[in-house]
């Protein structure tokens, strides 16, 4: 649960500092949307066969996840 909680911090303050725009947030909704992210391109890059558990493009991908996360949060105003 630890790990989870801090790779989901990781992977929120990456996609943050990549998604441009303005993203006031506090670490909680940080974690959150690292760790949905995560899940997200996790889950779908497993099942499309893009990657495999513990390869490193899992990490880029949940990277990627979580930015397409914040996107559709800010355009439904929920940041």
């Amino acid at each position: 649960m630890l790990s989870t909680i801090i790779i989901g911090l990781v992977v929120g303050l990456v996609a943050r500092f990549v998604k441009p725009g303005d993203d006031n947030m506090g670490w909680i909704k940080t974690i959150l949307f690292g760790i949905g992210g995560s899940m997200a391109a996790t889950y779908g890059g497993q099942a499309l066969g893009l990657y495999q558990a513990g390869q490193g493009a899992g990490f880029i991908g949940s990277v990627v996840g979580a930015v397409v996360l914040l996107i559709v949060a800010g355009r439904l105003g929920l940041k």
